[in-house]
């Protein structure tokens, strides 16, 4: 009850950041406007409706994400400390359910769950409960960063448990995104460097083995080792489709909606490949546009958190700003021939409703966090 009225009592002390506004708006428009063009053509083919996958990112996506726009920019951050272990809970469960008859799967993957009027991916919303939680854990005890019973060990049963979850699905780079986000968060928070050394090498060591012990993301390593032994009609198609067509935008792009390799020849234009659209038809220029934005938004996020009084709210806004930055420079690599191919969307413009709206919800959060500041 004490910590209820004291919650009350608090007041803003500074004007939200109008910068990470400004360019989180500017994202989501872009990501809409360039969704409309990538999607027409394989909705009208599929569907015969050129705007479907627009009018389901509006409605599940923005609609639901707006939602959680605002009730993370008015809701006071602190009370996201105080339900941060159910909603942890609630999603783990979600997660169990995925391998139920609620579950259902997609491309080879179960990663969503369905309750009949509305259907979602638990393994996104794991990236915002996860670190709400892992903040509030931390800030509770400050030792835990540099604590091996209370902090390592700890922690290191949490993130294989939930590790393991994804992994079932499978939903590698999820918890390749998550567990390099929630180590930024540990640092932060006064890790030792040979628990932060371990942490990392149990990480590799995990990544190594699930690797190898399936054929298909072998095979995407290999195909991004060795490119040039691959056959870029089979294992190299991919990734070969992307590089023509980032090649093809040049300075200035090929045009709006004028993309070529999105018509049926290069996979998931909507999805994961959609940088390489962008960079098609608004060239060099375009994509560096986008790419701004990004950084706008991730270095008003760590100047926030840098600004912010208390430890909840600084690990919060570091996490979310990194888990955001680590997600951009997974998809942008990828389909740029840097790193192996992933199923990591890119954050506010690939399509995805249930993406799109925790991002949003990151947002929101980070936004309330900026009227704290000292």
């Amino acid at each position: 009850m004490m910590m209820a009225r004291k919650l009350r009592k608090v007041r803003p002390t500074s004007p939200p950041d109008y910068l990470f506004i400004g360019a989180l708006i500017l994202l989501v428009l872009f990501g809409f406007v360039m969704l409309a063009s990538a999607s027409s053509d394989i909705a009208k083919f599929r569907f015969d409706d050129s705007y479907h996958y627009l009018k389901q990112q509006a409605v599940n996506g923005i609609g639901f994400g707006l939602a959680g726009l605002f009730l993370g920019a008015f809701l006071f951050y602190r009370r996201w400390e105080r339900v941060a272990l159910p909603l942890l809970g609630l999603t783990i469960i979600l997660l169990i359910l995925v391998f139920t008859p609620l579950g259902f799967s997609t491309k080879g993957s179960a990663r969503w769950v369905d309750f009949g009027f509305i259907a979602f991916q638990p393994g996104e919303l794991l990236k915002i409960t996860f670190l709400v939680y892992l903040a509030a854990w931390i800030s509770k005890n400050t030792k835990r960063g540099s604590s091996l019973s209370e902090g390592f060990l700890p922690l290191l049963v949490l993130m294989g448990g939930v590790g393991f979850l994804l992994l079932m699905q499978p939903s590698t780079t999820t918890a390749v995104v998550i567990l390099i986000s929630s180590i930024v968060v540990y640092f932060m928070a006064g890790a030792r460097f040979r628990f932060l050394a371990l942490l990392g090498f149990i990480g590799v060591m995990g990544l190594s083995f699930v690797i190898y012990s399936t054929p298909y993301r072998l095979q995407r390593v290999l195909t991004f080792l060795q490119p040039e032994t691959v056959d870029v009609l089979e294992e190299g198609y991919h990734i070969d489709q992307a590089l023509t067509a980032i090649g093809s935008g040049g300075l200035f792009g090929v045009g709006y909606g004028k993309s070529t390799t999105k018509l049926h020849y290069l996979p998931e234009p909507i999805g994961d490949s959609i940088f390489a659209v962008i960079a098609e038809e608004l060239g060099f220029v375009g994509a560096s546009v986008m790419l701004f934005l990004f950084f706008v938004l991730v270095l008003r996020g760590f100047m926030i958190a840098r600004r912010v009084s208390d430890v909840f709210g600084r690990l919060l806004v570091l996490g979310f700003s990194s888990l955001i930055a680590i997600q951009v420079f997974i998809n942008v690599g990828a389909v740029s021939g840097v790193l192996p191919l992933t199923g990591v969307p890119l954050p506010f413009v690939s399509f995805g409703g249930t993406a799109l709206a925790v991002f949003l919800t990151m947002g929101g959060i980070i936004i309330n966090v900026s009227r704290y500041r000292r």
